[in-house]
């Protein structure tokens, strides 16, 4: 395996909004009798900072309109999109498998659209005390992953799989965030998140690159909930993710372009 390569990411920006604060979708979202109008996202928990950013945007291009954002595992949310426990009108996964849980039950009004990419990178507390420099190191450390069921999870195993590596992780998290939070507290020497959760880290942590022949990259996708009653909102929410605008936000959080 090639020496440690210790990424140099991208500090969250104070606001990215940049061009996006000055967007302007075209359509207006049609309000309930009290004048306002819910739009719930489900979204996986690598897009909390740059759906916020986006939320910002698109409230301010559609008055009336409250974007409400939920964020967790895929499978999870996708789970309860199919039970209908939790209403929404958007689905945004980390990896198509995810989607395809909703998809096969005709959650998900036509086909999902891919939006981004992210790839996976090794973290470590900011001052490293376990001297982690590469995935060989995770051999006798403790080390967190996400749970299989989830795509950072299946992403890591993977990635574990291609290195040749046995090593078992202490704990298996709910969502990357999860994982993040393990690592960020000192809790665990080493975890495996997503690219853009280590930028949204920034200082608290000291991110590895994983050698792309081991590494995975997960395309993300987003689709309109079938039973949503927003459904030209949702879509237009849509349209601002995958617009120019939505797309450099992505970038500056650390998400790789959408072929």
């Amino acid at each position: 395996m090639k020496g440690p390569h210790v990424l140099q990411l991208l500090r969250p920006p104070a606001i990215v909004a940049v061009s996006v604060a000055l967007l302007s979708i075209g359509l207006t979202a049609c309000s309930d009798d009290d004048g306002n109008t819910e739009l719930t996202v489900f979204a996986a928990a690598s897009l909390t900072e740059s759906l916020t950013t986006l939320e910002k945007a698109y409230e301010k291009d559609h008055e009336g309109v409250d974007v409400v954002l939920s964020f967790g595992s895929s499978t999870a949310l996708a789970e309860q999109v199919n039970e209908g426990s939790s209403p929404a009108d958007v689905l945004a996964t980390a990896d198509e498998n995810a989607m395809t849980v909703a998809t096969d039950s005709d959650s998900i009004d036509g086909e999902p659209v891919q939006f981004a990419t992210n790839t996976l990178v090794l973290v470590t507390p900011a001052d490293n005390p376990a001297g982690i420099q590469s995935l060989d190191d995770l051999d006798g450390a403790d080390f967190v992953v996400c749970d299989p069921s989830v795509p950072c999870g299946a992403a890591a195993a993977t990635i574990l799989d291609n290195a040749g590596l046995t090593a078992q992780p202490v704990s298996l998290e709910e969502d990357v965030k999860s994982v993040l939070d393990k690592v960020t507290l000192g809790e665990a020497d080493a975890g495996i998140v997503y690219v853009s959760d280590a930028t949204a880290a920034a200082d608290e942590v000291q991110a590895i690159e994983i050698p792309s022949d081991v590494n995975v990259v997960n395309p993300y996708v987003i689709g309109v909930v079938a039973d949503s009653d927003e459904g030209d909102d949702a879509q237009e929410w849509i349209d601002l993710v995958q617009s120019q605008a939505g797309q450099d936000v992505l970038a500056e959080a650390g998400f790789g372009s959408n072929p």
